[in-house]
């Protein structure tokens, strides 16, 4: 009887899919379980597992994008039964003791589920709830290997999500088989890993070892049994490493799930492994000088004498996550950018006045930030519109300050929260944002550090940005771009000084800020500024 396969539903939101990969070929016979074949949505990569045992008819070819519920391919159990069945009587004719030892050792190798459900227990992990916005992650790093002996709630892989990076505990103790490599991106509830608990994973391995003239046919039965259906097919980090060094997939035995070559694997390979052995079994012909003609045509391709090579890289869930937003906010909002200039003199004085004090007494340095966030918080207050928000036909006016710090970290732009900042002094503002860089750049914030801003302060100057227009961080309706603090002429009382100035801007959504509400807000942060009594004398 022929079973049908379909494009299993994915995810709410992907209609279609394109057939990646064919880890097997027309005709194949495949078991329950095996993997046949990957899937590829515009969010993550999918593994397609075979749904009965039998002879395997591929329908779509691979590149092909199929919708949801369309026919992928067939598996004919009838056709795998009459194959099997005649060897075996013959191999138990002649030898009734070795012949299922043989075959028996090959099976739990690449199901381990029958193997250990007389002795054991198979955990399947999944991909947990980490946040109600965030619908996929990405697998960072593992930090064991597959085959590992793992304990319960030990630490077995990082996740990486567009907000922040969690780890994932073991569920139980026992032998890890991991499914999905690093690099994968995977949605929540996604299977990542299996553990075989109790004795079910070592029973497999006694049953070849106690004949050994037969352990060694058992053992190379079982490693192409293993490596069958995704041997030499690297993961997407592992790809992305054998690219760099120029090595060839099919050179490299890979030691993960089904023959799949692992990051660690390509790490390991060689650039110049393939060649020799390619050179070494051409050696005895007297052919082998016909073959390097043949070559001949390549070494005159690279005639630039810089390099021309090329990578390409998967974009990180972060990365893709502040594409999706960026593109969203411009077009979606009305973002106009207004622009003025603050002397920083008078800021710079008193810092440079009271900062040793200052750190002696809080223990913290006295930084710009500080000063330009209590300055907005005592702007926002007279412009409420700017600390206001779109909810539909709806403004959200919000009466206290959450201002969003933008903090630059290896991967990527993230925006904590300081809550209340109308509330702290300048020592708590300080504090709190070199609490919350430090989680930032140790990548620990967590989601609820991240949302609820009314409000961003974002600061190029660091990275030497003279005048930039900052994107809105949605569903915030203005954002402050700082800018770094150059020596300029400027005209004082009818005389020409030089004097450290910073170019500021705003951007802001028009929808629900107007050119003159904007315009006064960016003059009345500039005011503060430049006359910081202002912040104690609440004028």
């Amino acid at each position: 009887m022929a079973v049908e396969m379909k494009i299993p539903p994915v995810g709410e939101s992907i209609t279609e899919v394109t057939v990646g990969t064919w880890y097997k070929k027309e005709g194949d016979t495949v078991k329950m379980d095996e993997v046949i074949c990957g899937l590829e949505s515009d969010k993550a990569t999918f593994e397609l597992n075979a749904e009965a045992d039998g002879v395997l008819h591929i329908l779509a070819q691979e590149g092909d994008v199929l919708p949801i519920g369309a026919s992928i391919c067939s598996i004919d159990g009838n056709g795998s039964a009459p194959t099997a069945a005649p060897a075996a009587p013959a191999e138990q004719k002649e030898e009734p003791a070795p012949a299922p030892k043989a075959e028996a050792a090959p099976a739990p190798a690449t199901e381990a589920v029958p193997a250990s459900s007389s002795a054991g227990e198979v955990i399947e992990m999944k991909v947990p709830a980490v946040g109600e916005s965030v619908t996929e992650v990405t697998i960072a790093s593992w930090s064991k290997k597959d085959g590992d002996q793992v304990a319960l709630d030990e630490v077995l892989c990082e996740l990486e999500s567009d907000k922040a990076t969690f780890e994932l505990p073991a569920e139980a103790a026992g032998t890890l088989r991991i499914v999905a490599e690093a690099g994968a991106t995977l949605p929540i509830g996604a299977l990542i890993a299996k553990i075989e608990t109790s004795a079910g994973a070592s029973k497999p391995a006694v049953a070849p070892a106690t004949g050994s003239p037969a352990a060694e046919p058992a053992q190379q039965a079982a490693a192409t049994n293993q490596n069958g259906y995704a041997a030499n097919h690297p993961s997407p980090a592992a790809a992305k490493i054998l690219d760099e060094k120029g090595v060839l997939a099919q050179a490299v035995q890979g030691s993960g799930v089904g023959g799949r070559i692992t990051k660690e694997d390509a790490m390991k390979a060689q650039p110049g492994v393939a060649q020799p052995a390619a050179a070494e079994a051409p050696a005895s012909k007297p052919a082998a000088p016909a073959a390097k003609p043949a070559s001949a045509p390549q070494p005159a391709t690279p005639a630039p004498a810089g390099s021309r090579n090329q990578r390409t890289e998967r974009m990180t869930s972060l990365r893709r996550t502040i594409a999706r937003r960026l593109v969203s906010v411009k077009n979606e909002t009305a973002m106009l950018t207004t622009f003025n200039e603050v002397d920083m003199k008078p800021v710079m004085d008193l810092r440079n006045k009271y900062k040793d004090k200052f750190k002696e007494k809080h223990g913290v340095g006295l930084g710009f930030m500080s000063f330009f966030a209590k300055a907005v918080c005592a702007a926002l207050k007279e412009f409420p519109a700017v600390n206001a928000q779109i909810d539909g036909d709806n403004i959200i006016f919000n009466d206290f300050c959450d201002i969003s710090i933008a903090v630059s970290t290896e991967r990527g732009l993230v925006v904590p929260v300081i809550r209340n900042a109308e509330q702290m002094s300048f020592a708590g503002i300080e504090k709190e944002i070199v609490r919350l860089a430090g989680l930032a750049r140790d990548n620990k914030l967590t989601i609820d550090q991240m949302t609820g801003g009314t409000f961003t302060i974002t600061n190029g100057g660091t990275f030497g940005s003279m005048l930039s227009t900052p994107i809105i961080n949605a569903p915030q309706s203005a954002i402050l771009g700082m800018h770094n603090i150059v020596e300029r002429p400027v005209v004082v009382n009818g005389e020409i000084v030089v004097r450290p100035i910073m170019y500021v801007a705003l951007s802001y959504d028009h929808r629900i800020i107007d050119g003159k509400e904007s315009v006064s807000f960016l003059v009345r942060v500039k005011q503060i500024l430049e006359d910081p009594a202002r912040l104690l004398l609440e004028m």
